[in-house]
C-alpha cells in the first residue's frame, strides 16, 4: 500500500486530541538501598536547570513516520550529522515510498553523512515496509501507553528511546526519552537507582516527574550533560551540585 502523500517532511503541524488518562510509567521494583525522589526535588531539578538554560516548550509537529526515520538517523551521531543526512535522503527521495522502494546503495550513499549507513539504511526501509498495511499512525495519538509503545517496538530496531520519541515529540505525548546523556545525569542526581538499566530508567523518570515538566526536563538534561555532566563532569561549574548525591559522594 502506498505511503500516503501528507507523511511530506514539508507538513504543516496538526493538532491532536488528548491522550486518556492512564499510569504513568511502569514502576520498577524497589531497591531497598535507594529511595524515590519526591516530585518536589524533581520540579526543584527541573527550576534550576531552567535557570542554567532556560525554558522549554515542546511544539509537537504530528509526523510520526519521519520521527521514527529520524530517531534512527541520530544513533551514534550528533544531531548535526543526522539533519544533514536527513536532508539529503529526502533530497534524494521526497516520498516516503521512494525511500522504502529505493536501491540499498543509493539510500546508503545519501545517508553517508550520519555514519553507520550501512546499518541505517535497511533498518529504515524495514520499518517502512512493515508499516505498509499501517501507514497511517495518527491512532498513537490516542492509544493507550502500553498499546503504542507495544507497536512501536515492535517495529525493527525500534527501541524505547526511539518509541519515547515518537510519542512525545509528534503527538506531545507525556514521555522523557533517555539517551546516554540523561541516563549519566539522571543517575548521578539519584533520579532512578544506580545501575538502572536503560528501560527502567524511563519508566522511574516518568513515574517520579510531575506532568507538564517532561518535555523540558527531558531536553535540559540534556544540555546538561553535553555541557557540564559529562564522563568527566565539570562539577564545580554546576549550580546543581548542592541537590547531587553523585557529588556528594565523589567531592
Amino acid at each position: 500500500m502506498p505511503l500516503p502523500s501528507r507523511y511530506s517532511v514539508d507538513e504543516r503541524p496538526r493538532g491532536f486530541p488528548p491522550a486518556p488518562d492512564e499510569p504513568r510509567g511502569r514502576i520498577p521494583k524497589r531497591d531497598p538501598s535507594w529511595q524515590r525522589p519526591a516530585r518536589r526535588r524533581v520540579l526543584a531539578i527541573r527550576d534550576r536547570l531552567r535557570e542554567m538554560y532556560g525554558p522549554k516548550v515542546n511544539e509537537p509537529h504530528g509526523h510520526p513516520i519521519a520521527e521514527l526515520v529520524r530517531t534512527v538517523l541520530s544513533q551514534n551521531t550528533n544531531d548535526r550529522n543526522r539533519d544533514v543526512a536527513y536532508t539529503r535522503m529526502r533530497e534524494a527521495f521526497p516520498s516516503w515510498e521512494e525511500v522504502r522502494d529505493a536501491r540499498r546503495p543509493d539510500l546508503e550513499e545519501a545517508l553517508r553523512p550520519g555514519g553507520l549507513h550501512q546499518q541505517k539504511a535497511p533498518r529504515i526501509q524495514h520499518i517502512l515496509s512493515q508499516l505498509g498495511e499501517h501507514p497511517d499512525l495518527d491512532w498513537l495519538a490516542t492509544a493507550s501507553r502500553d498499546e503504542a509503545l507495544a507497536f512501536l517496538t515492535d517495529l525493527p530496531g525500534v527501541g524505547r528511546k526511539t518509541a519515547a520519541c515518537v510519542m512525545i515529540f509528534t503527538y506531545d505525548r507525556p514521555e522523557i526519552p533517555v539517551d546516554t546523556h540523561v541516563h549519566r545525569v539522571g543517575g548521578r542526581l539519584g533520579l532512578f537507582r544506580p545501575n538502572a538499566s536503560f528501560d527502567e530508567a524511563h519508566d522511574e523518570m516518568l513515574a517520579i516527574t510531575p506532568p507538564g515538566a517532561e518535555y523540558e526536563l527531558h531536553v535540559n538534561l540534556i544540555h546538561h550533560g553535553r555541557a557540564l555532566c559529562r564522563p568527566r563532569p565539570r562539577c564545580g561549574e554546576c549550580d546543581l551540585r548542592r541537590m547531587c548525591p553523585w557529588y556528594r559522594e565523589n567531592a
